[in-house]
Formats: structure tokens, C-alpha cells, sequence
């Protein structure tokens, strides 16, 4: 189910809003756990009672864990810890890389003529690895002392499958919601702000990212059959980086904005990232909880920056690397994240990540950061290393004007949104606009309020009358 579907929009949102706002206290979670199980059931139907055997397991081992700490016994607790990870990150694998793995030993065996041993065709739950960090770091946080393990089970359920943020984020920790989750208790202010962030969110993704859309899809198409021309490739990697943004960044509004109808503050995840000057400043501002994730239970559990330049330099890779295989399952990603990893030693080495005071040529630090991540994205979306090949190579190769399938998808309404669009380049990095509208003050932001609420009628237009359109992160 898709927060912009129709069957999202005027059925299930305001059953669930309703029966939480006119629920006693003491039963707004058993409507929340019956509601958010029925959402992701929705989309993987049986998969969901694999999720509620893993939490369980979760629950049942940080509960083992606690216990065995506080007697002292460290090996038992740690070995608990070990084994929670493993069944977590064991079911990861299994789902997510199982069937990439198996197609790599299959080209493997062809190349020594060692037969065709099969693959294997493993379906990938929605949401799979923004769960499982979540109850990895449930664990983790146990074992650190961070927080105390559940007494009540249904806690850690609630936490794992909330739905505003079950499919793709933001990823929360259980102590930012812990003091929710028994007994949520919406105010009206915090309805107030969620519905219009919210409605921020559905603007954003049914009349920005799903209008630019087909110019995107129509440059990889072409791109794949061979025809991709070198102003499709150009015009093709703009419209992505903004569909992507747009749509990614809506989500997480839409997400946040129904976490506070129903009582819960989720964590921000975008903070106007293109308007970074740096590689290392844009992953402080795209996909933040994500980056703070592996900052925390990556970074520095393997030293940080507190090692050598070397180590530091390890670590950093390390950490690009595993960001890369968490998006996809594929030598795209893998490179990605590399390429992403690199860019941040540079940086690192010639001093340019530009994070405090005032940075010179700001505008040409803009533009390059801009051309850095937009050239990266296209091997985020390309379907395989060789079509990512050769976009660039049309990228780079002069050829014609527009392929026509680009032309067509070229419409004046989506033409006149895609310049729009790039007028997030131009606003200074200094507030993401969600938080501005739940934030500020004075005359812009009640201007900036009454715009987005009098484009929602609008949007839900759009959302009846669209096509189905999942959000992309779904994907990961």
C-alpha cells in the first residue's frame, strides 16, 4: 500500500487516524500493532509472520542479554548478541543478495565450463533492510546499556513495524520513540503539523517526483535498447536526481507527518542535501538517519577517524562499501557506494569538505558537488555495470538532439515542473523545508503553510486520478 494511493489516502489513513484519536489511551497501540501488520501484509502478505518470528527473537534474546548481564556474565550476553545479529543480518542475506550471489557462481562456473549449477529467484520483501537496522540496532543498544531491554513484547513490535516508517524509513532507534510506543498521545498541535506535513510530503511526490518521472524512465529505456542520445543522457541523469530526491524525500515527509497525527516524533532524514558544498557535507544532509546508522554501528565501533590517516581511511571505505550492497544487490551499487567512499578521502585529503565558517567559491562548490552526485546516480539506477557504461559514453560522445521517446515524455507540463524542480539548486542550505513548516515563524512560514495546504486539494487529485507509482526506496 502506497501513502499515495487512493486506497491509502481515503480509507486507511483515516480509519487508523480515527479509531487512535477516539481509542482510550491503554488500546491506541493494539490498534497501531493490528494497523501496521495489516499495512505491511498488504504489500508481502506472508512474509509479515516471518518479521513477527524475528522481533520475537529479538525480544527474547536482549531479554536473555539484560538478564545475563546483570549477573555478570558477559560471554553469555555477548554470544546472545552475536546470535541476534546473525539471524537478523542472516535473514538479509538470505532474502536480499542470495539470488545476486547465485548468479555470480552461475557466470563463474560457465567461465571454468564447469556446468550450469542454477539460481535461485528469492522475492525481496519491501522494506527488508530499513527493519532489519532497526532491530539491529534494538540489540546493540541492549548490549551498550543504551536502553532497557522490553518487558512487553508488543513494544518491540510496535517499534519493528510501525507503519508510517516500516518501508522505507526513516530508520528510527527504539530510545528516540520508546516513551510513545505504551501509550501514544496525540495533541492537537502535533496533529495540526503533521497534517501539513503530510500534505508537503504527497505535493511533493505526486506532483514533482511521478510528473518527471517518464522523462527519467525513458533516457535508461532508450539507454538499454541502445538509442540513448547524448542531450536524452544529460536531460535522463537531471530528471532522476530530482525524481529520486523528491520522491525519496517525500516519503520520509509523509512518514514523519503521520507519525505526529498519531502521536509518535520520527527523526528527520532530509536536510536540503543539494544545497551541500561538499560530498562529506551532502551525506550529513541526504538519507541522515542512514548515515548516522552507520556512523554509529559501523564507523566508529572500527575506530572512527581516532586511528591512523590509513585506518581512518579504511574505515571510511568500509563504511561506503556496505552502504553501497545496503541499497542493492548488484556491482552498480557496490560501485556506488566506492565511488561515493573515494570522493570523501579526497575531500579529506585536500581539505575541501567544508563543514564549519564560511566556505570560498561557494557557488562553484555547489555546482561540482551537484555534478559529483548526479553522475553517481547514474549508476544508482542503471540496471547493470555495462548499461551504466554506456549512458556515460553517450554522456560524453556527442550525438543528436533528443532520442524520441525523451521528446515525448518532454510534455510542456513536464518540461515547466523539471525547472521548477531545479529551483531547489538555488535555496540555501540553512532549513529543510518540512521542518520549516513545522518550525517557523512569522509571515514566510504561514505563507509557506497556506501554499502547501491550498495545494493539497490538488494533489489528492493527482493521487486519484494517477497511475499505481511506488515510492523508489521500496526498492531497497
Amino acid at each position: 500500500m502506497v501513502f499515495s494511493s487512493p486506497t491509502f489516502l481515503f480509507l486507511f489513513l483515516p480509519a487508523v487516524l480515527i479509531a487512535v484519536w477516539v481509542a482510550p489511551v491503554r488500546l491506541r497501540r493494539f490498534i497501531l500493532l493490528a494497523a501496521s501488520f495489516g499495512f505491511y501484509a498488504w504489500g508481502v502478505q506472508a512474509f509479515v509472520l516471518v518479521i513477527i518470528a524475528s522481533t520475537l527473537v529479538d525480544w527474547a534474546l536482549a531479554r536473555g542479554m539484560a538478564a545475563a548481564k546483570a549477573r555478570g556474565r558477559t560471554r553469555l550476553a555477548r554470544g546472545l548478541l552475536i546470535a541476534g545479529l546473525l539471524q537478523n543480518l542472516g535473514l538479509l542475506a538470505w532474502f536480499k543478495y542470495a539470488t545476486f550471489a547465485s548468479e555470480q557462481i552461475a557466470r563463474l562456473a560457465d567461465l571454468l565450463s564447469m556446468g550450469n549449477p542454477g539460481t535461485l529467484a528469492i522475492l525481496l520483501p519491501i522494506g527488508i533492510s530499513f527493519f532489519t537496522f532497526e532491530k539491529v540496532s534494538y540489540l546493540v543498544d541492549v548490549w551498550r546499556g543504551d536502553v532497557e531491554a522490553r518487558r512487553d513484547p508488543l513494544d518491540v513490535l510496535l517499534f519493528v513495524a510501525l507503519f508510517p516508517r516500516s518501508i522505507a524509513g526513516p530508520i528510527v532507534r527504539l530510545r528516540e520513540i520508546q516513551h510513545d510506543l505504551r501509550r501514544p498521545q496525540p495533541r492537537v498541535d502535533q496533529v495540526q503539523a503533521g497534517a501539513i506535513r503530510f500534505a508537503h510530503g504527497l505535493a511533493k511526490k505526486v506532483l514533482i517526483a511521478d510528473q518527471i518521472a517518464p522523462i527519467a524512465d525513458a533516457a535508461f529505456a532508450a539507454n538499454a535498447d541502445g538509442g540513448l542520445t547524448t542531450g536524452s543522457a544529460w536531460l535522463g541523469m537531471l530528471a532522476y536526481g530530482l525524481q529520486l530526491y523528491f520522491d525519496f524525500s517525500a516519503y520520509s515527509d509523509m512518514a514523519i507527518g503521520i507519525g505526529m497525527m498519531l502521536g509518535f516524533r520520527l527523526p528527520e532524514n532530509f536536510d536540503r542535501p543539494y544545497s551541500s558544498v561538499s560530498v562529506t557535507e551532502f551525506w550529513r544532509r541526504w538519507h541522515m538517519t542512514l548515515s548516522r546508522w552507520f556512523r554509529d554501528y559501523v564507523y566508529i565501533p572500527l575506530g572512527g577517524n581516532h586511528g591512523t590517516a590509513a585506518q581512518t581511511s579504511r574505515n571510511l571505505m568500509a563504511v561506503f562499501l556496505l552502504t553501497g550492497i545496503w541499497h542493492g544487490a548488484g556491482w552498480t551499487f557496490l560501485i556506488w557506494g566506492l565511488y561515493h567512499g573515494a570522493w570523501l578521502l579526497i575531500e579529506r585529503r585536500m581539505g575541501w569538505r567544508g563543514l564549519e565558517g564560511p566556505v570560498r567559491w561557494r557557488w562553484a562548490r555547489r555546482g561540482t558537488l551537484l555534478l559529483i552526485v548526479f553522475l553517481g546516480w547514474v549508476l544508482f539506477r542503471a540496471e547493470s555495470l555495462p548499461d551504466a557504461l554506456r549512458y556515460y559514453e553517450a554522456m560524453i560522445v556527442p550525438t543528436g538532439g533528443l532520442t524520441p521517446a525523451v521528446d515525448t515524455a518532454m510534455t510542456t507540463q513536464a518540461l515547466v515542473i523539471l525547472v521548477l524542480a531545479c529551483g531547489i539548486f538555488l535555496l540555501p542550505g540553512t532549513r529543510s523545508g518540512g521542518r520549516f513548516l513545522i518550525d517557523g515563524v512569522g509571515a514566510p512560514a504561514i505563507v509557506a503553510r497556506v501554499a502547501v495546504l491550498a495545494l493539497l486539494p490538488l494533489a489528492l487529485i493527482f493521487a486519484f486520478a494517477g497511475d499505481y507509482s511506488p515510492f523508489l526506496y521500496f526498492q531497497f
